[in-house]
């Protein structure tokens, strides 16, 4: 009987207990919400816990304290701080699961920090947890978007797994074949762009999350560069006070090659100590003095970034970049220094990584001319990388893989200036210089020219050249260059 009533009393203060459990966005964790984003996480931290102390029992705290790791250890791949964080976030998610089951924001919770947990897993090389949680805030964010539709919130989350999972790459596609997941780029980012335009609160709460979604998958995933980067303009995104945004704008426009729109956004961030420091900024900036060339400014920021960054990701890639720098300016031996630490640090989980470490290997220096209208191509300083090639032709240089990048090179530049014809003529030589090689250039111009036969409205002949460079075996950046082929081929068939 005493056993009994024990039973009986503990399943009584259980049930209490956890109906005592809230979500309740009141207006501190919606201040703490807003901070974070903005990457002033001290003041985030701190409003989080004046919302702890205002009620214990909700739960909008602890799924907001994941958004400070998120952005602490996705910038800065601390491992030391992920080994403390890591039990942390697992404690987190055991103590949402306690939440009301028959509230929105249950699953919608569990599966952001799910999702965000794989996020950094990828960043630690976890890939096969990280694939298991991406399946766990997948089926979680599906079944809350069937059961609460008009929950404003899950179209974001659901709408940009969609889009993402559509377009894993061949490199990765047996585990989201083996985990059992699939997408959509039209259905997903139909459910993104609605929540960004929405006036629903939730929507209007979370802009400058949903602002960062929206731009990189339309100018990654959708190929509408034009169109993010004009978003970014014409919403007048506030690129001063929060530093997320002006992240996200300034590494659109450096993959855009608007250099000046990039070096001025983060210059003209605001430098109050109350954001959270990002060596990221002198990355950034590093690689905006490289594409123009100057490589003495260029190389102390990559060192400053090198000096502060305490993660794998990129490292060996900043390394390289860092080599030619030296290499650029007649200084052989900080450049070999350089290209020793390609050897010794960072990871290979990335294919700019890889590239780093195999060309490293090759224990050999690119053609000078080349790199340099490589580097000024990259800056969008297109007249002068011609300037560079013009004078030259392909019997100008002594090796395959130089004549390869040649071809190659004056493709990319005669494309991104839109002149179509010459363009083609260019890739297609790359193609077939470099069909059976190792270099990447093969494949990457059959994407672009299926990129440019999709922006003529030639469907079945961007999928010829998309499938084309799928079917290019055992090359360099190959994960990267099929998830974009993927992308063209759903595209193109209208999903």
């Amino acid at each position: 009987m005493k056993k009994f009533v024990l039973i009986c009393c503990f399943l009584t203060y259980y049930i209490f207990a956890k109906a005592q459990k809230v979500y309740e966005f009141n207006s501190t964790c919606q201040q703490a919400y807003q901070e974070i984003i903005k990457l002033k996480i001290s003041n985030g931290i701190a409003l989080l816990e004046k919302a702890k102390q205002q009620n214990p029992n909700n739960l909008i705290p602890v799924y907001l304290d994941n958004y400070v790791d998120l952005v602490t250890l996705f910038f800065n791949e601390d491992v030391s701080e992920y080994a403390i964080k890591k039990t942390q976030i697992e404690a987190r998610i055991k103590l949402l699961e306690t939440g009301d089951a028959s509230s929105p924001f249950y699953k919608y919770c569990l599966s952001t920090v799910y999702l965000q947990k794989a996020f950094i897993e990828i960043k630690f090389a976890e890939t096969w947890r990280a694939s298991w949680d991406v399946r766990k805030s997948f089926l979680l964010i599906k079944e809350n978007k069937k059961a609460f539709p008009t929950f404003a919130p899950n179209d974001l989350l659901y709408g940009g797994l969609q889009t993402v999972i559509a377009t894993i790459p061949s490199g990765y596609s047996f585990i989201a074949n083996f985990i059992g997941l699939s997408g959509s780029i039209s259905e997903g980012m139909k459910l993104v762009k609605n929540f960004t335009n929405s006036s629903d609160p939730y929507a209007k709460l979370m802009s400058a999350e949903s602002a960062f979604i929206f731009c990189y998958l339309e100018y990654h995933i959708e190929n509408k560069k034009a169109d993010a980067f004009k978003f970014i303009q014409t919403r007048k995104l506030d690129l001063v006070n929060n530093h997320l945004l002006a992240y996200m704008a300034a590494n659109i426009a450096i993959t855009d090659k608007q250099m000046e729109f990039a070096k001025n956004t983060i210059l003209n961030r605001n430098k109050s100590a109350e954001y959270y420091p990002l060596p990221i900024w002198d990355y950034e900036l590093g690689f905006i003095k490289l594409y123009h060339l100057d490589f003495a400014d260029a190389a102390i920021l990559l060192e400053s970034f090198l000096a502060k960054f305490k993660g794998r990701f990129y490292v060996k890639d900043t390394y390289q970049k860092l080599s030619w720098c030296y290499y650029l300016l007649g200084n052989n031996a900080a450049a070999e220094t350089a290209r020793a630490n390609i050897l010794k640090k960072g990871a290979t989980e990335t294919d700019a990584d890889k590239q780093a470490l195999k060309d490293a290997k090759s224990n050999t220096w690119p053609n000078a001319s080349l790199l340099k209208a490589r580097m000024l191509f990259d800056g969008g300083y297109y007249s002068e990388a011609l300037a560079i090639l013009n004078p030259k032709n392909v019997s100008t240089f002594k090796l395959e893989e130089e004549k390869l990048e040649y071809q190659y090179r004056l493709g990319r530049i005669y494309d991104d200036l839109h002149k179509d014809a010459e363009a083609i003529q260019y890739y297609k030589s790359a193609i077939e210089l470099g069909l059976n090689r190792k270099e990447y250039y093969a494949a990457r111009a059959a994407l672009q020219i299926g990129e440019i036969y999709e922006k003529q409205n030639k469907k079945s002949d961007a999928i010829i050249f998309y499938e084309k460079c799928l079917s290019i075996k055992d090359h360099e950046y190959k994960n990267s260059l099929d998830q974009k082929a993927k992308a063209g081929i759903e595209r193109c068939n209208g999903d």
